[in-house]
């Protein structure tokens, strides 16, 4: 059967778990209740947000260079990457140089969010199976993101692919208002800590995440 090893085979590949203070994933489940999504700011070779929704036991990812943005008029290109682990929604810290994707993580938001898709007639569609046909509705609960959003796959390719085939689109629907477009990432600061990158590169740059206080 799958599961979440199956669906960390990527994540896994990548990785020196010996030198890298990311989560391998322990392969439990999520808990109840609403899924979770995490959005983090990443100062690798480009700097870029890495959008995250939690769909059954894992992460689903996309890179955001741009970021999200609360603004309706946005069009925000978003690249699919390999699912993650439900843990790395708290991964804040440095991985270091040589190491897949070396850089500095914090977390810029993170909260709930309710899945939206439904079929012509209204009724609901499994979050996953929206995802599978390249649309996906979801309304965010976070620090700094709240609204409708949707995800749209604009070019062909395996949904659950990373290659240059693959692209989406994230936006805020416009049922949710106008808002602020996203912030400048060098200023931002951490959901979680309150550091910003640069805070967080001086204080973590062991490559291990340094615990919240």
């Amino acid at each position: 059967m799958g599961g979440e090893d199956d669906g960390l085979r990527a994540y896994h590949g990548k990785r020196d778990f010996g030198r890298t203070g990311e989560p391998a994933g322990d392969g439990s489940p999520g808990e109840g209740g609403e899924p979770r999504f995490v959005v983090q700011i990443h100062d690798a070779s480009t700097l870029h947000f890495d959008f995250r929704l939690q769909v059954a036991d894992v992460l689903r990812s996309w890179s955001v260079p741009k970021g999200p943005s609360a603004d309706p008029r946005d069009k925000r290109l978003a690249v699919p990457t390999e699912d993650h682990p439900l843990e790395y929604e708290e991964f804040e810290g440095v991985i270091p140089a040589g190491e897949y994707g070396g850089g500095t993580v914090i977390v810029w938001d993170h909260g709930t969010y309710e899945p939206l898709s439904h079929d012509r007639r209204g009724r609901p569609v499994d979050f996953a199976e929206s995802l599978a046909h390249g649309h996906a509705r979801f309304r965010l609960h976070g620090a700094k993101l709240r609204g409708e959003y949707a995800l749209t796959r604009f070019r062909g390719g395996p949904d659950r692919g990373a290659g240059e085939d693959a692209a989406w689109l994230l936006v805020k629907t416009a049922g949710g208002g106008r808002g602020h477009g996203t912030p400048d990432p060098r200023r931002a600061r951490s959901a979680r800590t309150g550091r910003t990158l640069a805070r967080v590169a001086a204080e973590d740059g062991t490559g291990r995440e340094r615990p919240a206080s």
